[in-house]
């Protein structure tokens, strides 16, 4: 009995920050899409799936059955993961030509989205840990998976709706930045990530929007593209330039001891090189391809690293 009780205790005391292991693999399964290793990808792919699946049930559940704790946790920054999972999810399954699920998982998204971030809002402090950001990412990630499937589907009205996302996501990020505890960057338990991670997403929201003006050359005018392009280039250097800062804090203060916010590192490893490499495509850049694969690779040892953590800790002892 207490070898199967550990687990269930520990999948009870998860956080809806849990979210951010879907969102983390999710992204880890996307950019080995676009580098080429599919096998790898679907592999990547099924457990976010499953794991998206699980944490829906369980969403569902408390809902039902343990109301007031559901009401406390969706008033916390984490429950917008529910949001990121679900899109970072959608673009990977839109990727296999799977729009009508993507689509789904938009419309799912778009319903959560603004009952979630309200109510995360009213509940702000003034000096908060990284997850403040995830009203950035949630943002974006239902910006990006909107300008996904407007270039897939052809739906203008989409890339536009995309579009007020995209910068209504920057509005967020420049709010949630002025709450951040700029200690945590080197406190942090590894959701200090998310500040970079969200400059990440809107590069990758950035290019998509721009990806899909190369596929309608009438959906921007000429000063619309021209600002697009440069906006997602500052994006994405800024978002590199952050990730540069926080390696550098955790290598001047190591924080080695496995957390479940640590998946909220991961997601920003693998979101800078997701973007990295939809930049290159979008914005031609070759040479960031490179930086990108790199990036990848660091982003799946990272994976690795946490998801060992996470086994040890659900081990029965």
């Amino acid at each position: 009995m207490p070898a199967i009780s550990q687990p269930r205790t520990w999948w009870a005391e998860w956080p809806p920050a849990a979210g951010a292991a879907v969102m983390a693999t999710g992204t880890i399964s996307l950019g080995l899409h676009l580098t080429g290793y599919e096998t790898l990808s679907r592999a990547a792919l099924a457990l976010a799936s499953v794991a998206w699946l699980a944490l829906a049930a369980d969403f569902v559940v408390r809902l039902v059955r343990d109301r007031s704790r559901w009401a406390t946790e969706a008033s916390t920054p984490p429950a917008l993961t529910a949001v990121a999972a679900t899109t970072v999810l959608g673009m990977r399954l839109s990727a296999l030509g799977w729009q009508e699920v993507a689509e789904a998982l938009l419309a799912l998204s778009a319903v959560l989205w603004p009952a979630l971030l309200l109510v995360v809002v009213r509940h702000w402090s003034r000096r908060m840990p990284g997850e403040v950001f995830l009203v950035c990412v949630a943002t974006q990630g239902l910006s990006v998976l909107g300008a996904t499937l407007a270039a897939a589907m052809g739906a203008n009205w989409l890339a536009h709706a995309a579009l007020v996302l995209f910068w209504l996501g920057i509005v967020l990020y420049g709010v949630a930045f002025a709450r951040f505890d700029i200690r945590e960057v080197v406190t942090g338990a590894g959701d200090h990530w998310i500040a970079g991670g969200a400059l990440a997403v809107s590069a990758l929201t950035g290019a998509r929007l721009v990806a899909a003006h190369n596929v309608d050359a009438y959906l921007w005018n000429g000063d619309d593209n021209g600002v697009l392009r440069a906006v997602t280039t500052a994006l994405l250097v800024l978002g590199l330039a952050w990730s540069c800062v926080l390696a550098a804090a955790e290598l001047a203060r190591p924080r080695l001891r496995y957390d479940v916010r640590r998946w909220a590192t991961v997601f920003p490893l693998g979101m800078a090189a997701v973007a990295t490499l939809a930049v290159s495509n979008a914005l031609d850049v070759s040479w960031t391809e490179g930086l990108g694969e790199v990036l990848l690779w660091i982003a799946v040892a990272g994976w690795l690293a946490v998801s060992v953590g996470a086994v040890r800790s659900a081990a029965p002892r």
